[in-house]
């Protein structure tokens, strides 16, 4: 895996790769670490990490079925959003991810995730809705966006909201896998 050139690991404690299985159906994509991810240098094992441990349980899902990784692989100072040059800087490394898995499904974790692919939508349209789009050099066309597990956990309406579109991913993944095969 080619390490990104980001500033950020000037700050950051160590570079946090995405984890899980290599032959994941579905990749799960955040926008950077946090502070937990940067101690223990593994994608969501925070608060909002418990949150989606919660959700996937809710899918009959575990962290090993999936793959998890974020867009930005340094954790920015003061959790602060990733800046766009941060951002084009990790993105080799994001692709590489996504064609050594090459998933059925990419899940969106939040709007910076989202904005990486679609930077026109807005994450309170988009979410809960399948998208499609062919990229160059990605086998994946098929993506899923929903809040960030941690906007739930700052605002307590959004946690329902989060949890139905979570358990409309199963859905979502048998659609994929009838287009596919059509």
């Amino acid at each position: 895996m080619e390490e990104c050139k980001c500033e950020l690991k000037k700050t950051a404690t160590q570079a946090v790769s995405g984890v899980g299985s290599a032959n994941a159906e579905m990749v799960f994509i955040g926008e950077a670490p946090g502070k937990s991810e940067d101690k223990q240098g593994e994608p969501f094992v925070g608060a909002a990490g418990k949150f989606l441990n919660e959700m996937l349980g809710l899918i009959n899902l575990k962290r090993e079925d999936i793959y998890i990784t974020n867009i930005v692989k340094y954790r920015p100072p003061d959790n602060r959003d990733p800046l766009p040059e941060e951002k084009a800087e990790c993105r080799e490394w994001l692709l590489e991810e996504l064609k050594i898995i090459s998933p059925k499904l990419i899940i969106f974790l939040g709007r910076h995730a989202m904005n990486n692919f679609f930077p026109d939508l807005q994450i309170s349209q988009a979410h809960g809705k399948m998208l499609i789009k062919k990229f160059n050099g990605m086998s994946t066309k098929y993506f899923f966006p929903l809040y960030h597990p941690a906007a739930a956990l700052y605002d307590g309406s959004m946690r329902e909201v989060l949890i139905g579109d979570f358990k409309k991913i199963p859905k979502v993944l048998k659609e994929v896998e009838k287009r596919e095969k059509n």
